[in-house]
């Protein structure tokens, strides 16, 4: 079977890599668990590239908080478009995944409280078909992702403050779940602080597993992905990697060939992204 998932520009030369002054306040990721780059092959304009991407074989969905729009993967072209309105009135979709002929996308009140989310669903015509709401549950809802047995999906706390709840958490909250068919929680793992401090002041904000049967995740505005690994025991998620990709943060997908999909939300673009066997960045200077 066959499935299509989910999941700031940076400068490149020669032994250095250049990230903006604004993202330099974590610390250095260890050489040893810099992977490889993600090379960019292709960039498409689609005003609507603020929060994700959800790809197909002919087809990739640019995800905006309220509205997505379908463009020809071949020829650049916005092919049809959904928006937000009376009667669905969504306001928060942070991720798609397209899955036998359906685009699932995470849905959530943010930056409400307290946090409540919902799983959307269209046909790949973008015709609004289904709708399950999970309520008030364990954070706002960024990326979900369905499995043959039930359901993977990612909760997020954040570090910043993002409204007046006096209950908000940090984002050493952010939770991945597993449910069943029925939605009944069956697991959960934290991210690990090397990770966190990555995320931070914000949170996991796009991922899912990989053709490789790891989980590639990825934060809210740095041009890297996280490779992770479900632990042997314990609670916390393993970091096997971290991959470098001309993208700025939030939902990413991989289509059938393995290649990367992921937004650049200052440009609104979409870009496509192969990975390269021989990294041309030799150091990792932030």
């Amino acid at each position: 079977m066959k499935f299509y998932w989910l999941l700031p520009a940076v400068l490149c030369l020669p032994g250095v890599f250049v990230m903006p002054a604004s993202q330099r306040a974590a610390r250095p990721v260890e050489r040893s668990k810099i992977k490889g780059d993600y090379v960019e092959v292709r960039r498409y304009a689609a005003s609507e590239a603020g929060q994700a991407v959800a790809v197909d074989e002919s087809h990739f969905f640019a995800i905006t908080n309220s509205r997505i729009a379908r463009y020809d993967r071949r020829t650049g072209e916005q092919t049809a478009v959904w928006s937000a309105d009376e009667q669905r009135p969504l306001k928060h979709l942070n991720s798609g995944i397209v899955r036998d002929g359906k685009l699932y996308c995470a849905h959530s009140n943010y930056p409400e409280f307290p946090e409540a989310s919902s799983v959307e669903v269209w046909d790949t015509n973008l015709n609004h078909i289904d709708s399950h709401s999970l309520g008030v549950l364990e954070g706002s809802l960024t990326w979900i992702e369905p499995s043959d047995d039930g359901w993977w999906a990612v909760f997020a706390h954040y570090s910043k403050r993002v409204n007046e709840n006096p209950h908000a958490k940090s984002n050493r909250w952010t939770t991945l779940v597993r449910f069943d068919r029925q939605w009944r929680r069956t697991g959960g793992w934290v991210f690990p602080q090397e990770v966190l401090d990555r995320f931070a002041p914000h949170s996991c904000s796009g991922g899912g597993w990989g053709p490789d049967g790891r989980l590639y995740c990825t934060g809210h505005d740095r041009a890297e992905i996280y490779q992770l690994e479900l632990p042997a025991a314990g609670s916390t998620l393993k970091l096997a990697g971290t991959f470098r990709a001309p993208i700025t943060g939030l939902g990413i997908a991989f289509d059938n060939r393995g290649h990367l999909f992921g937004i650049n939300r200052p440009r609104r673009q979409v870009i496509e992204a192969r990975l390269d066997p021989a990294p041309p960045c030799a150091t990792d200077e932030r």
